[in-house]
């Protein structure tokens, strides 16, 4: 299991990464294919060691909005160019006349814009689930970090900001995914100064309901001796 961990969140770490690096011009949009199928690829193995199988969901989920959108908005661009083509003679340069075409395309463009923008909310919405799933599992915070840039980064969008936040968010979850421990290094985790652990004894009222009279230490209703000074004990 601590292998399975280790090698779960190295592979959502470095499709992070990769997703980082998908601005890169030319080579970007490779190296943001490679790092969502590693970033599903490694929620999906943490999913299954945290038994939660909704975060791999979430996570999966909000990638095919993503993929909704860039369609979407894919769609709204190529409308808007043939709608300028009709308008110029597909000569882009001079002698714009509006045409029907044109209307068509313009419209096409702004329904395409909104179909895009919602999915894309959607998107993060998704995402926003799965990191604060993982920063609840985890104890990272660095993932509610990531979750609330994803989220507001998505709203903010149409003002461009978003972009940088969400460009933050990303490697919020990159030291999210390389710092965050598994259930046994949690367990075995150093503790702060003064911290002392609970007992694993549990003590009842009726256990405590009873004292030596020799010691005065708690002893249970049952007993005939203290056991802690040894002093029988009296009814």
């Amino acid at each position: 299991m601590g292998t399975s961990f280790e090698y779960s969140k190295t592979l959502a770490g470095e499709g992070s990464i990769l997703l980082i690096l998908s601005i890169v011009p030319y080579v970007g949009w490779v190296l943001g294919i490679i790092g969502v199928i590693l970033f599903l690829k490694g929620v999906k193995e943490l999913a299954n060691y945290y038994q939660d199988n909704e975060t791999y969901k979430n996570s999966l989920t909000g990638v095919k909005f993503y993929i909704v959108a860039l369609v979407a908005a894919a769609v709204a661009i190529a409308a808007i160019v043939i709608g300028v083509g009709s308008a110029t003679g597909y000569k882009f340069s001079s002698g714009f006349t509006p045409t029907v075409g044109f209307g068509v395309g313009l419209a096409a463009f702004f329904i395409g814009l909104i179909v895009a923008f919602v999915f894309y909310v959607l998107a993060a919405s998704h995402l926003r689930r799965t990191f604060n799933t993982l920063a609840q599992k985890s104890g990272e915070k660095s993932f509610d970090t990531a979750a609330s840039l994803i989220w507001w980064g998505s709203i903010l969008t149409i003002i461009v900001v978003g972009l940088l936040l969400i460009f933050v968010a990303w490697i919020f979850a990159v030291i999210g995914f390389f710092s965050m421990r598994s259930q046994q290094q949690q367990q075995y985790a150093p503790q702060p100064p003064g911290y002392t652990a609970p007992s694993t004894q549990p003590v009842t009222q009726q256990q405590a309901a009873r004292y030596c009279s020799n010691c005065g230490a708690p002893v249970t209703s049952d007993a005939t001796y203290c056991p802690h000074c040894g002093k029988r004990l009296t009814s």
